[in-house]
């Protein structure tokens, strides 16, 4: 995947999948989640102040295992839902008079992970 998102300076949110997207899909049943590649270092890179959502389908009873493998990796994020449906996820935001693009979505194939996303912050947005 190569994208490179163009970012105001403004404080973020960002909402990651978890199981395809940040950790390989399902490696938690055959034993323990492993990172994908970039995923890890691309949670490490976002801003403090910056606000971490993830979600998955992962049952409650993943619950203390996921949030254990966070912790032991240093992930910081603020939320994470678990029983999440599995169907499409649709973001609905309104636009800004400036004209600052509001939403972006990236759309990566299962288990590639986050190689090749690159962010930068325009001053001018």
């Amino acid at each position: 995947m190569k994208e490179n998102l163009r970012l105001s300076t403004l404080g973020k949110t960002w909402i990651f999948d978890f199981d395809g997207t940040l950790v390989e899909h399902n490696g938690y049943k055959e034993g323990a989640d492993r990172w994908l590649p970039g995923a890890k270092e691309f949670l490490q890179n976002i801003p403090a102040e910056d606000y971490v959502l993830i979600l998955t389908a992962r049952e409650e009873e993943a619950r203390e295992m996921t949030e254990a493998f966070l912790k032991q990796e240093g992930i910081r994020y603020n939320d994470i839902k678990f029983q999440m449906p599995m169907g499409e996820r649709i973001l609905l935001n309104d636009s800004k008079p400036s004209g600052l693009k509001m939403s972006y979505s990236v759309e990566c194939k299962r288990n590639e992970g986050l190689l090749g996303l690159s962010t930068e912050i325009d001053e001018s947005l």
